[in-house]
Order: C-alpha cells, then structure tokens, then sequence
C-alpha cells in the first residue's frame, strides 16, 4: 500500500484557500502540466463527479466530497481506477499563525496487473509531485489573496 503526507503553508485567508484549491475547473493552472483538461461532469450536494485527462490523453472519473465548515476535503478514484487497486486523497487545512496549512494525504494500492514501476516507485512521483503542485498553489493562492487586499 502506498500512503503519502505533504504540507505547505499558505498565506491567505482560509475562504480563499479552500475555494480555490477545490475549484476543479481550475486544477489545469494548478496542477502545472499535470493535467491537459479538467472537466466538472456533475454537482450534487458537496459531491463533484469530474474527469481529468493527462497530456498523453488518458483521462479517469475521479468524485470528491467538499467539507469546508470542517476544513476538509475527500476524493477518490472512480472508473478506471486501474493503474491502481484504490487512490484516495483527504486534503486537510488548518489555520495557523502563518497561513493555512493545506495537507494533502493520499493512500493507494496498486493493481497486480501494473507492473511498469514498482509501488515505491509509485509512492516517489505522487510525493515529488505533490510538492512541486504544492508550490503552485501556493504561489496561485497568495497572489490572488494579494490582489484582492490591493
């Protein structure tokens, strides 16, 4: 099983932080070239239904549960889930003196029938990968919070 945990602060109010990082349609600014479209395919309630595609054109259906009165926010992987068992990623925000500090913990198995990296492998680019996303963010996030007081 794969399981990661990265954090990064950010300076900004936690409304904006929240809106923002959970704003799906966002995620190709966001997520730098990680991902070439993503699409919201359903709204109800606090559940997003959306497909993301890669730039090499594979895309997936991922749902996601938004809790922002409790500073949290649940996803998973949907249909296909394969090159994984499961993926699910809880994202946590707490307020500190510094900013928000947004956690993104994702837990995984991969598919017996994966065999092109092995799951440490695997664990490596979705660590290396969420700290550069992060970074993005961050720098999304602060510049928008600072735009905003101007």
């Amino acid at each position: 099983m794969g399981h990661t945990v990265n954090s990064i602060v950010i300076n900004a109010p936690y409304e904006l932080v929240f809106d923002i990082s959970n704003k799906i349609e966002r995620w190709t600014e966001l997520f730098g070239d990680e991902y070439a479209k993503a699409d919201v395919l359903e709204r109800k309630g606090n559940e997003i239904t959306f497909r993301l595609t890669d730039e090499d054109g594979k895309s997936w259906v991922s749902k996601r549960w938004l809790y922002k009165d409790l500073k949290f926010a649940y996803a998973q992987r949907w249909d296909p889930l394969f090159p994984f068992k499961y993926m699910k990623i809880v994202w946590y925000y707490y307020e500190s003196p510094e900013g928000i500090k947004m956690t993104w913990i994702q837990d995984f198995e991969m598919d017996p029938g994966f065999t092109k990296f092995t799951p440490e492998q695997i664990e490596g680019f979705v660590n290396e990968h969420s700290q550069h996303n992060m970074k993005i963010f961050k720098k999304v996030i602060e510049a928008e919070a600072l735009a905003k007081k101007g």
